[in-house]
């Protein structure tokens, strides 16, 4: 059963020849970030191109919920009336952050050290994920956070009264926690300083500057030491979300595999901090074009042309790549499949707390569509069949995991014989128009498991 509902099975079939234009929702970090701070800001914040999946929508709610006014204009186009640094009012409902692990991280850190109360909530997923990771250094600025066992939500969170900076290295590269740690810093007095050993995306810090907070980023022995100046007045601003690097990756990765393949996906983010899956996809032999690079909402954006490439080799993509490409793994399995060789993926161990334990989801759906995986608690190891040789064949357990489904539908367009997934809902989360998307393309979908 899945926690969106009635489960709803899905099957792909071997495709033919995958073309046109694949336009991508909006970036889902960016849109998760642009309703945050432009809740956070005195004004009104104008956004285009926000991805509209349950995840951001429900963020939107919770904006709603602290205070802050938000506006739908038409498709993509959205306002936040904001209340201001410290604004947030007490919700009075519990909020319910869905399938969200990016919104109710950053929400907590949003609102840690205003003197109110709320309880947060989610999916059947999303109950099941780590909290600790952030309420523990919430609490140094004098937050307190009670959950079930494990650090897990339902959890209710009390903000600071009298809240102040702190300083703290990163345990784990995690952009979410990073974000959280900076959000309660701006209603901090003085100095926050987040330090963080390996870089992470750094959409929170570029946002935050172009809100007018003052912050800095100073390379280190240490790693980025990022220093953030509380209580400042952030400004409205017009945020234009580029197309998502995450969601992109499907289309591009599907026509990669298919036979004849030729697509064309427009404007996604090339941000240093989240395009580990491309570089690593053109090491394996992909033939990408990056065309007519340009820079929108602050963010370097390009048009990708993708055409298929039976050619590619496995190879060993390094530990310290994990945090530009921590999503994209599970999609980069199934590629490693189609190549020719052994690809070895190292640092992927915060795999295991994701909406599900993605590491074990790909290796065992891998697995039973007759491939032959390897895995430790930080490795995932895939032996490349070469273009057209995975056998397929089998349904995969999706985990109420949006990228273990697309990823697997993407893997029965090119393997001989079919792919099922036991469910396909949770896809609504982050790609809500997946299924036409990819059909328009030319791929061979279907309802049910065959």
């Amino acid at each position: 059963m899945s926690a969106h509902g009635t489960a709803q099975p899905m099957t792909a079939h071997k495709s033919g020849p995958l073309k046109g234009t694949a336009a991508v929702p909006g970036d889902k970090s960016i849109s998760h970030r642009a309703l945050i701070f432009g809740a956070m800001a005195i004004g009104e914040t104008r956004i285009t191109g926000l991805l509209e999946g349950q995840d951001v929508l429900d963020t939107a709610k919770a904006m709603q919920a602290f205070g802050a006014t938000v506006t739908h204009h038409s498709p993509g186009a959205w306002s936040v009336q904001g209340v201001g640094v410290g604004g947030f009012r007490e919700p009075a409902d519990v909020i319910d952050c869905g399938n969200s692990g990016t919104g109710v991280r950053l929400i907590m850190g949003t609102m840690a050290t205003t003197p109110i109360t709320a309880t947060f909530t989610g999916d059947a997923s999303l109950r099941k994920r780590p909290m600790g990771r952030v309420t523990d250094p919430l609490s140094l600025f004098g937050t307190q956070a009670y959950g079930r066992n494990g650090g897990r939500l339902p959890m209710t969170v009390v903000g600071a009264a009298n809240p102040v900076p702190v300083r703290y290295a990163l345990p784990v590269a995690s952009a979410q926690v990073k974000s959280a740690i900076l959000l309660a810093g701006l209603n901090a007095p003085g100095q926050t300083v987040v330090i963080e050993k390996e870089p992470t995306r750094d959409h929170s810090e570029r946002m935050l500057l172009g809100f007018g907070a003052a912050l800095s980023v100073e390379k280190t022995s240490e790693g980025n030491v990022i220093t953030l100046t509380g209580q400042p007045e952030l400004r409205p601003q017009s945020v234009a979300v580029p197309r998502d690097p995450s969601s992109a990756a499907f289309p591009v990765c599907a026509a990669l595999i298919v036979e004849g393949s030729d697509i064309l996906v427009p404007g996604v983010s090339q941000n240093l901090t989240r395009n580990g899956l491309y570089l690593t996809l053109v090491e394996m032999g992909a033939d990408i074009e990056f065309q007519n690079p340009r820079t929108e909402g602050g963010e370097p954006v390009a048009d990708l042309r993708v055409r298929f490439s039976g050619d590619m080799k496995g190879i060993e993509v390094p530990a310290e790549r994990a945090p530009s490409m921590i999503d994209e793994y599970p999609i980069l399995s199934v590629v490693a499949s189609f190549a020719t060789g052994t690809t070895v993926m190292r640092g992927v161990k915060e795999l295991r707390v994701k909406e599900s334990d993605r590491i074990d989801a790909m290796a065992r759906g891998l697995e039973a569509c007759g491939m032959r995986v390897e895995e430790d608690q930080d490795t995932l190891t895939v032996h490349g069949l070469g273009a057209g040789g995975m056998p397929g064949g089998a349904t995969a357990k999706t985990h109420i995991d949006h990228r273990i489904a697309m990823s697997f539908l993407i893997a029965g367009m090119a393997a001989k014989k079919p792919v099922s997934i036991d469910d396909a809902s949770p896809i609504v989360t982050s790609f809500p128009i997946f299924e036409g998307l990819m059909t328009g393309l030319g791929a061979v979908l279907s309802h049910g498991i065959e």
